[in-house]
């Protein structure tokens, strides 16, 4: 599906096929960088700062594979999202694997109804503790990490990272308090922009030495399957592609698909389609050109003690002094975004668990949480992400490959009507 109906999915993003009266919070464009803003977070700069030291050039390699099939992963989970999510009387939504695992599994197997129940428990325990790990922790302790680094010569004094830890808790406090409506008016805005400025700043420093790129690229392939590549030979180059495609472009885990559940459609098959496109923005263009500005700076090599973030700083650093600045603007964008859409994913689940009352409890813990980030261990940090990410992949592949069945005859359907000329886009 992520080859087949590329270009259709590009006009579903365009609003081609939006109409105003299908029920749902916000428009299939607002949905898709609500999801990316999510996901295109420092996974995008860090994390793949982190997996290359770690695992050398090899592990940009599995980062495209593991983005490739992503694309279809996702194209599910958001499709499901949409069969079976809740809309309250007053028109909010609630959907997503919570929701799809705990229904889905009872409509197909009746008498599994309690374990479709258990996984969408476990889903949503495990999305509120992730949710304060990779979309809270990691972002909040990277962006206070470059900017100690570039404003206060790496001075981590305690009152300054707790200072940089209250402006990112003050602010993310603001728009999580308007719910999706407010992150999806904010995301659509700022995240596309935001990307193609990154994007921009990264292809000059790889047309600069454009007579590395032909070397770079034969190091990422012949890396990827060198029994002596870094860090534990094939085996490690490969989970250290995976893991860190999987932190930044969430295809698999499930989250996305939580507010991709909001759009506005009647063709849940539609919104699953431009959800895959993702993993596509994700990890195949905003990761690649952090590893190629990486690599091609060689950043990764000899980091005196520089880590995560920092060494795609030091990369920026070829075009100038005043540039790993604009990386700054940039991952404070990136990280903020991350912050408040995982805010959001977790506050759904909160409600699935303990009702809407509980919210406002959980909302003063997470811009909490965010005020001590940048005090943490980025290591410590890291593996507590790690671990809890691959818990919330547990319940929500399992369950979906139990109602894999529902998709595909969704699917057959949609492509017949499209090619037959059913479908015409909005004029």
């Amino acid at each position: 599906v992520n080859i087949r109906i590329f270009k259709h999915a590009i006009q579903g993003i365009e609003g081609k096929f939006d109409k105003k009266d299908d029920t749902g919070e916000i428009s299939h464009f607002q949905a898709l960088p609500s999801a990316l803003s999510a996901t295109v977070g420092l996974g995008n700069i860090a994390g793949v700062a982190i997996a290359i030291s770690l695992g050398g050039p090899g592990a940009v390699f599995w980062m495209w594979v593991t983005a490739f099939f992503g694309m279809s992963m996702k194209f599910s989970s958001c499709t499901l999202a949409q069969m079976y999510r809740r809309v309250g009387d007053d028109g909010r939504v609630q959907g997503g694997p919570m929701i799809y695992l705990e229904e889905g599994i009872k409509e197909v197997y009746p008498k599994l109804a309690w374990l479709g129940k258990f996984f969408a428990i476990m889903f949503a325990s495990f999305m509120i503790m992730a949710a304060f790990g990779a979309g809270n922790m990691f972002q909040a302790n990277q962006t206070a990490s470059i900017v100690t680094m570039l404003f206060f010569d790496g001075n981590d004094k305690l009152y300054i990272q707790l200072g940089l830890g209250l402006i990112m808790s003050f602010l993310a406090g603001i728009v999580l308090i308007g719910g999706i409506k407010r992150i999806g008016e904010i995301t659509s805005k700022i995240v596309p922009a935001m990307c193609v400025f990154y994007c921009s700043v990264c292809l000059i420093i790889i047309l600069m030495n454009v007579s590395s790129i032909g070397a770079m690229l034969a190091s990422i392939f012949s890396n990827a399957f060198a029994p002596s590549a870094v860090f534990g030979g094939f085996v490690g180059v490969l989970v250290q592609g995976m893991r860190r495609a999987a932190f930044s472009n969430e295809a698999g885990l499930g989250s996305a698909a939580i507010a991709h559940a909001a759009a506005k459609t009647e063709e849940p098959v539609r919104e699953g389609i431009v959800a895959m496109i993702g993993p596509f923005i994700d990890t195949i263009v905003i990761c690649t050109m952090t590893a190629l500005t990486i690599l091609i700076t060689q950043s990764h090599l000899d980091t005196g003690g520089l880590e995560g973030v920092q060494i795609t700083a030091r990369a920026f650093g070829q075009l100038g002094p005043a540039v790993p600045i604009v990386l700054c603007l940039a991952v404070f964008v990136f990280a903020y975004s991350t912050i408040i859409s995982w805010g959001y994913y977790a506050e759904r689940c909160v409600e699935y668990l303990f009702g809407e009352k509980s919210i406002v409890t959980f909302r003063f813990v997470y811009v909490f949480v965010i005020i001590i980030a940048p005090v943490l261990s980025l290591g410590a940090i890291l593996d507590f992400a790690d671990i809890l990410l691959l818990t919330l992949a547990f319940p929500n592949i399992i369950g979906s490959a139990l109602i894999a069945s529902k998709v595909k005859p969704l699917l057959d359907d949609y492509v017949r009507r499209l090619k037959n000329g059913e479908m015409t886009p909005e004029r």
